[in-house]
C-alpha cells in the first residue's frame, strides 16, 4: 500500500491505520529519520495522538544483511521488524518548540549563507590577484560578499530575537553565553540539543567529540577514538571554542600545555577542551548558575569532615 507524501496522502494513511484497528492507544509508528521528507508525516500523526518514533537509518541498517536488495517495501519491512524487536530502545519523537524550531531553520540559512559567502571572498580574491582582470567579476563578488554579510547579520539578530522571546530560552542562552568560548551560534546549537538531555556524556557522544574504546581482535592495542560522523557543525563549533580559550584564558591555557609537555597529542587536548566546555554548559544549564572563573568544587564528605573537626 503507497501514500503520497502531502496532506491528503497523511488522511489516507490514517484511514487505513484505522480500519485496520490500529489504534492510538497501542499503536507505535516507526520511521526513519529522512529529514523534510518525514517531518509532515511525524507532526500529522503526533497531532492524531499516535506514539512515533524516529530512528536514524544507520541503527535499521546495521540489524540487517548489507548485501540485501534495497526497495520500498523491504525497507517498510527492515523498519516494522525493526520497531518490534527493539520497542523498548525507540526514541520517541515529539516536535520541538516553534522557537526553536525557527531558530534551526535560521541556523541552517546562516550555515549556508557562511559557506557562499567564504567562497565569494575567495574568488575576489583570486580575481584581485589575475594579471588580467574583470572589473565587473570585482565589483560582482564585491556585492555578493557584502549583501551575505548583511543577511548573516540579520539572521543573528533574529536568533536572537526568537530566543529572547521566551523566558526560559533567553535564561538559558544568558548562561551558556557567560562560558569561555561560547557565542551566539555554538549557544544557540546547544540550547536546541540541551532540550533531549543535559548529560554532558551523551551530549559528547551524539556530536562526535568522544573517545570510543575500539580493543577487539586484531585493535586491542588501538587507541580510543572520536566516531565520524554526528552534527559538523556542532563539532567545528565547538573546536574553535576550544581553540579561542586555548589562547585567551589563562587556565585552560595552562591546561594545553601542561598536557602537551606530557606528550599528549595537541588535537587530543583540544578534544579534551571541547568536553570541557560542554560539560561545564550542561553544569551551568543545571544548576541556572552562570558561568564563576574561579569556582573550586568541594567534596561534600570532606567538607563536612572539615566543619565535624572544627
Amino acid at each position: 500500500m503507497q501514500f503520497e507524501n502531502d496532506e491528503d496522502g497523511f488522511v489516507s494513511f490514517l484511514g487505513w491505520l484505522r480500519e485496520h484497528h490500529l489504534l492510538p492507544e497501542y499503536t507505535v509508528v516507526c520511521m526513519e529519520a529522512t529529514g523534510v521528507y518525514g517531518e509532515g508525516l511525524a507532526y500529522f500523526l503526533h497531532a492524531s495522538g499516535y506514539t512515533v518514533a524516529v530512528e536514524p537509518p544507520l541503527n535499521i541498517q546495521r540489524k540487517f544483511p548489507v548485501n540485501a536488495s534495497k526497495t520500498d517495501e523491504l525497507d517498510c519491512q527492515y523498519i516494522a521488524e525493526y520497531a518490534c524487536r527493539y520497542v523498548d530502545k525507540l526514541s520517541v519523537w515529539k516536535p520541538r518548540a516553534e522557537i526553536l524550531e525557527q531558530v534551526k531553520v535560521l541556523l541552517t540559512t546562516r550555515q549556508h549563507f557562511s559557506v557562499q559567502l567564504t567562497g565569494h571572498k575567495n574568488a575576489l580574491h583570486a580575481v584581485n590577484r589575475k594579471k588580467v582582470s574583470s572589473e565587473l567579476a570585482k565589483q560582482v563578488h564585491q556585492n555578493m560578499v557584502e549583501q551575505i554579510a548583511k543577511s548573516i547579520k540579520a539572521i543573528d539578530k533574529e536568533i536572537r530575537r526568537l530566543i529572547e522571546s521566551d523566558p526560559t530560552f533567553k535564561q538559558t542562552l544568558l548562561l551558556l553565553l557567560s562560558v569561555p568560548g561560547i557565542g551566539l551560534q555554538l549557544a544557540a546549537h546547544l540550547l536546541i540539543h540541551m532540550q533531549e538531555t543535559l548529560d554532558p556524556k551523551v551530549l559528547a557522544a551524539f556530536i562526535g567529540i568522544c573517545p570510543i574504546q575500539h580493543e577487539s581482535g586484531s585493535s586491542v592495542f588501538a587507541s580510543p577514538t572520536s566516531r565520524h560522523y554526528g552534527p559538523s557543525i556542532l563539532r567545528k563549533l565547538l573546536y574553535l571554542a576550544a581553540c579561542s580559550v586555548r589562547t585567551h584564558k589563562k587556565q585552560f591555557q595552562q591546561y594545553f600545555f601542561r598536557k602537551v609537555a606530557e606528550g599528549k597529542h595537541k588535537k587530543l587536548v583540544l578534544n579534551n577542551i571541547q568536553n570541557k566546555i560542554l560539560k561545564i554548559a550542561c553544569a551551568v544549564v543545571r544548576s541556572k548558575q552562570p558561568y564563576i572563573p574561579n569556582y573550586v568544587s568541594v567534596n561534600p564528605l570532606l567538607f563536612q569532615k572539615s566543619l565535624t573537626a572544627s
